[in-house]
């Protein structure tokens, strides 16, 4: 079986990677990029606006320059920062508050933001038959695995599973934002109960908030007001991020098809899965202990940078060549989830002694940039995920947990996205074009010969 396997993935290299000259050649926008890294415009969203730059038109007519601009994120106009800032500023949790707008477009008045909250706390607790189901996933120790599994089986507790009518839809959308935290929270119960500890499954309080609830089920205790405002933060700040980014686009794209609500959720579930898209924060915290382990001295920048040169070079923590946690697909100059994020992770990080590693991960983030610009020209800065690690750890969420917790957030966009683009209707069918220079005429099995080597063709 090695040999033939060997064979197809030679083959397969050979006639499906594309040359740079190809693609220029064709026009062709590989990653749906344009040349100069921005994303080629395939949609319209009335949801999130992510802005990292700006496009400025030549004096001669023959197209625009890109300016990198501090950046920004917008939720239905409003800015997503700024708007997390003043909820907090009020002490308030605010993740219902921001699914609210997503999904409709507008900020809540009282009553109706008190009858959403009523709503979601109706819907988090599991059924027996839900529960059930969840038990069965339970020897799935990958906890993106065991999320993506159970959300498709919730289908199975669901009269109508395949309405796209849109009452129904939103319907079972707030359904999922409400029972991804128990979902979250009781996979990752039960798996540690397979591996030997006692089973304790608490019944979500319809009385707390979202993160209140999430932080109760994984610990069994109440969390301090402090520690439940800053994971509503983390939560807020990652409920959406404009239609572009890879979970979004892949639940856009299944939902335009006529799928279902839970095999289109379960299409960002599994985008998330990706290492290029969630689990970010995770390979952060990986890399920052590998620092720890390996510098004596955390304020030493010298010795700071003198590993992180090793890192860039491929000898050090992964061997992979990267600093985790610098640079953005759409932001240059600043992602503006980040600063709020961190300074809000200081004040916990205070309170539990664990101020010397936020202090390190600034120093990192500092020196790792600096290092992108010299070797590469790249202008990076910390994003979201370079803290938001960090910050899980601070409250004593497992490392596994990490991009479970982002999909926990990302459903609230998702969902939104899913809702429009039903109303939209319009099937997403981008085109390919080929790569092969002619077309070829078949030859009967006993007139071929085993090839040495591939069929030739041009690349150019």
């Amino acid at each position: 079986m090695k040999g033939i396997i060997s064979k197809i993935h030679e083959l397969a290299r050979y006639h499906n990677e594309v040359s740079p000259e190809l693609a220029k050649a064709k026009d062709i926008k590989l990653g749906l990029r344009n040349a100069d890294g921005s994303g080629v415009v395939v949609g319209i969203t009335s949801k999130g606006t992510v802005i990292g730059y700006e496009r400025i038109p030549r004096p001669d007519g023959t197209g625009f320059d890109v300016k990198a601009v501090p950046g920004r994120l917008l939720y239905c106009g409003y800015d997503a920062v700024e708007l997390a800032r003043q909820i907090q500023s009020e002490d308030r949790f605010g993740f219902e508050e921001v699914a609210y707008l997503l999904l409709t477009g507008e900020l809540p008045g009282e009553q109706d933001l008190e009858h959403f909250c009523d709503t979601v706390a109706r819907k988090r607790a599991l059924t027996k038959m839900e529960r059930a189901m969840l038990m069965q996933e339970a020897q799935n120790d990958n906890q993106m695995f065991a999320l993506h599994a159970v959300i498709s089986h919730l289908s199975r507790c669901d009269p109508d599973p395949v309405s796209t009518e849109i009452e129904d839809v939103i319907e079972t959308c707030i359904s999922l934002i409400a029972k991804f935290p128990t979902v979250v929270a009781y996979n990752h119960k039960v798996a540690r109960y397979r591996r030997g500890d006692d089973l304790i499954m608490m019944r979500p309080d319809p009385k707390l908030s979202t993160a209140e609830n999430f932080l109760y089920m994984l610990r069994g205790e109440r969390p301090t007001r402090d520690e439940a405002l800053l994971f509503d933060l983390a939560l807020m700040l990652h409920a959406e991020h404009g239609g572009g980014n890879n979970s979004t686009f892949a639940v856009r794209t299944v939902s335009s098809s006529g799928a279902n609500t839970y095999m289109a959720i379960c299409a960002g579930i599994a985008s998330l899965s990706g290492h290029l898209h969630g689990g970010a924060n995770e390979a952060v915290m990986m890399m920052i202990q590998s620092i720890k382990k390996n510098v004596s001295d955390w304020e030493d920048r010298e010795e700071v940078k003198a590993f992180l040169e090793k890192i860039l070079d491929k000898k050090a923590h992964d061997r992979a060549g990267k600093i985790y946690g610098l640079g953005h697909a759409v932001y240059t100059l600043s992602d503006p989830r980040c600063d709020v994020l961190k300074a809000k992770a200081l004040q916990v990080a205070v309170k539990k002694e664990q101020i010397a590693e936020l202090r390190l991960m600034d120093l990192v983030a500092e020196i790792g940039c600096e290092l992108l610009m010299e070797r590469k020209g790249q202008i990076v800065a910390p994003n979201v995920d370079y803290y938001s690690g960090f910050v899980y750890k601070v409250l004593g969420i497992p490392m596994d947990l990490f991009t479970p917790i982002f999909a926990m957030s990302r459903v609230v966009g998702w969902s939104a996205h899913r809702i429009e683009q039903i109303i939209q209707a319009k099937l997403i069918r981008p085109a390919y074009v080929t790569s092969l220079p002619q077309e070829y005429a078949y030859v009967p099995l006993r007139l071929r010969k085993q090839a040495e080597e591939p069929r030739e063709q041009s690349q150019g």
